[in-house]
């Protein structure tokens, strides 16, 4: 299943926003500089997180867009069902307004499709990554650098030694 650029862009704003959070309103040009990003679009995606209440807005020259809420309250689940709606991974998986799954198989009527195992947990697998997962946490992460998310492995018992200088 892919994700659309809104999910990645507003995840994205959503990463730069939470690494300010509490120092005021950043202003969205800076955080689409920031990232490489058209100012436009993020302009319609921060619409959409607005409407969610995950992010507010302060007009006025030391205005922009902070989090709503702290970081550790936001779930990506919450993020990427702003932008992109109720994700399915197949069409029959759509029910709005129950998040049942359906199934439009004609020829057993919804009583024994046999992929209808396989979306469901796919969707389940995808909904408890998106809701187990922070913005804190991808914050965290994101403040590491690349260094840490990269550490020397430890050596194991009979690795081979790296070769010694010869002494002179």
């Amino acid at each position: 299943m892919m994700f659309s650029t809104r999910s990645e862009y507003g995840v994205r704003v959503m990463i730069q926003l939470g690494r300010r959070h509490g120092s005021g309103p950043v202003s969205l040009a800076e955080v689409a500089e920031s990232e490489e990003l058209p100012l436009a679009y993020l302009e319609q995606l921060v619409s959409r997180l607005r409407k969610a209440e995950l992010v507010t807005s302060k007009r006025g020259a030391h205005g922009g867009y902070e989090l709503a809420r702290a970081p550790e309250r936001i779930t990506m689940a919450q993020v990427v069902q702003a932008l992109e709606g109720t994700l399915a991974p197949m069409q029959c998986l759509t029910g709005p307004v129950t998040h049942r799954v359906l199934c439009n198989h004609e020829l057993d009527a919804d009583e024994s499709c046999a992929t209808k195992l396989l979306w469901t947990r796919v969707q389940g697998g995808i909904n408890r990554a998106l809701e187990q997962t922070t913005l804190a946490e991808l914050v965290a992460f994101a403040e590491r650098g690349p260094r840490a998310r990269h550490p020397q492995r430890p050596r194991t018992r009979g690795a081979r030694k790296p070769a010694q200088a010869l002494q002179v």
